[in-house]
């Protein structure tokens, strides 16, 4: 309550000028790194969705890639057998 009334009554000396204007700029500094560290949280929330997207993307190219070698083998001895 003291530093509110502070802030509103002009100050008086330049110490105390200076003091207001150290306890602003110490505001503003804990301003910015609350809204940097959201900003972080934010981004390693989002960081661990794509890769998690990217890890099942993995699977499933690996799944169509196994299912196309066995299609390709499929036709393969058809062809043969064809052939025979």
């Amino acid at each position: 309550m003291l530093r509110m009334k502070q802030t509103m009554a002009k100050p008086a000396s330049a110490t105390d000028r200076v003091d207001l204007a150290l306890t602003r700029l110490e505001s503003m500094v804990e301003e910015k790194l609350r809204d940097e560290q959201a900003r972080n949280e934010a981004l390693s929330r989002r960081l661990l969705r794509l890769e998690e997207q990217h890890a099942e993307l993995r699977k499933v190219a690996s799944e169509v890639e196994n299912r196309l070698e066995r299609a390709m083998e499929y036709i393969r001895s058809l062809l043969e057998a064809d052939q025979k």
